[in-house]
């Protein structure tokens, strides 16, 4: 007689492959005793206006701060930033107000969770206080979907140092000082690309060249295949001076990346870009009656082995 497996009603089949992307079955990976208390939310900023923005923020803008929109507005302004000092979860200044760092170590599979968490401990604690790190997973935490609003977008102040760190008035002395010192000598010049149809996009000089990291909300499948399409037609790069370089994902967010003479100024990509986003959205259309032909899925297999994923 056959063994029969009986069915769960709700969540994974133990038997089946783990959502997490591990290649374990889920009984011997998130679903083990002992194991993780959740499974990784693949895209965590999906549902905010400034999924992209945040994506930027968090893997690869070094300094940069943005007032939040909150869902319920209250008598403390809170402003979420690239990184505070030591890396801190969140901080609250002795003058009420907050600050939400985006650059530290989760603590669950949901980034957009322990963010929420963060946010809410900044929203009432005292004063003067600093949260180092992010304690143990809430039963029930709120999201950065449920406190703020969904369709706000992020005011992005770009900065070229961290002086933003220090109060205003305050003169860094000692160890504060040696720190503020070794963080500003870490940060590559960076500017924001703002044009027509153009956001998330961000130049980076990096000494031999320079780059534009460009995140995208399209999905994954489409958007690669449209690049492909770009690609076999020659298309796929910002004019001259300029070469694709490959793709990232993060947060279930793909970022293209072109290297850049870094002779010219960012502002001279501006143009390019702006020319850039009527291709891609020619060829994302044209997928729907067109099927890539076999130059274009050769160029897809090409730019999908140029493809990193950042955890």
């Amino acid at each position: 007689m056959p063994r029969v497996t009986k069915a769960h009603s709700s969540g994974p089949n133990p038997r089946q492959p783990c959502p997490c992307g591990s290649g374990k079955r889920y009984k011997a990976c998130h679903g083990a005793a002992g194991g993780a208390a959740d499974i990784p939310v693949t895209r965590p900023f999906a549902g905010l206006a400034a999924e992209c923005q945040l994506v930027a923020l968090r893997e690869f803008v070094p300094s940069a701060t943005a007032p939040l929109t909150l869902a319920e507005p209250g008598d403390r302004d809170v402003t979420l930033v690239t990184v505070l000092p030591t890396a801190a979860a969140a901080m609250v200044r002795t003058d009420g107000t907050a600050m939400v760092g985006l650059q530290v170590q989760i603590r669950s599979g949901d980034v957009s969770r322990d963010l929420g968490r963060a946010l809410s401990w900044a929203l009432t604690a005292k004063p003067g206080a600093v949260l180092p790190v992010l304690g143990p997973a809430e039963q029930t935490p709120a999201r950065l979907q449920d406190l703020l609003v969904p369709e706000a977008p992020l005011e992005i102040t770009l900065h070229p140092d961290f002086l933003w760190w220090i109060p205003d008035g305050v003169i860094p002395a000692g160890e504060v000082a040696l720190s503020l010192q070794r963080a500003n000598a870490t940060i590559l010049p960076t500017e924001a690309l703002t044009g027509v149809g153009v956001d998330a996009a961000y130049w980076v000089n990096a000494g031999t060249k320079a780059h534009l990291r460009w995140a995208r909300p399209e999905p994954e499948e489409p958007l690669l295949a449209a690049l492909a399409r770009l690609a076999a037609r020659d298309e796929l790069n910002l004019g001259e001076g300029s070469r694709y370089a490959g793709s990232f994902r993060a947060h279930g967010v793909q970022v293209p990346v072109w290297d850049l003479d870094n002779t010219r100024p960012a502002r001279e990509w501006v143009g390019p870009a702006e020319a850039f986003v009527p291709r891609l959205a020619g060829a994302l259309e044209s997928l729907d009656t067109a099927p890539l032909t076999g130059a274009e899925r050769r160029a897809r297999q090409t730019l999908h082995a140029r493809q990193v994923t950042l955890r």
